[in-house]
């Protein structure tokens, strides 16, 4: 079974635009360069992509090697959802609205995802961490996404 996990990121906390998720995904962070960085000394995380605001679409994991971005996780009864699961990360917080360009990339990276991978669902990592990920947050519009998968 694969599944398709839907997260946000933002490093520093809802700023946008700079090298800290890229740096934190390749782990070279500098926990000196912002308070908040400190926080994450001794984390290694990784997720297949990220999406930025502006569509920008970076690969950091090929889809059919494990990332590490689902952590402690569930899904229709199967833990580790790191072993079955591709990470699509999108700049973003719970509380702000995603770019328009966001929802395209999304769903067109997600289409050609799936002419590849056997993907039979898609879920937010709030959907396999309950009570410990909130993300993608409620600004995420499913509906909105769901429109333009089946749009395409």
């Amino acid at each position: 079974m694969w599944l398709l996990v839907v997260h946000n990121i933002s490093l520093p906390p809802a700023q946008f635009g700079g090298t800290g998720v890229i740096d934190l995904f390749l782990n070279r962070l500098d926990h000196a360069a912002h308070p908040y960085y400190a926080s994450l000394r001794g984390l290694r995380v990784s997720s297949h992509f990220f999406l930025r605001r502006d569509g920008e679409l970076v690969q950091f994991v090929p889809c059919d090697r494990r990332a590490w971005h689902a952590g402690v996780s569930q899904w229709l009864g199967r833990s580790g959802c790191n072993d079955f699961s591709i990470g699509v990360e999108l700049e973003g917080t719970d509380e702000l609205p995603y770019a328009d360009v966001q929802y395209d990339e999304l769903a067109r990276l997600t289409r050609e995802i799936k002419t590849r991978y056997p993907i039979r669902d898609i879920a937010g990592h709030s959907d396999i961490a309950p009570g410990r990920k909130t993300d993608p947050g409620p600004c995420f519009d499913w509906n909105r996404y769901r429109s333009l998968l089946a749009e395409g």
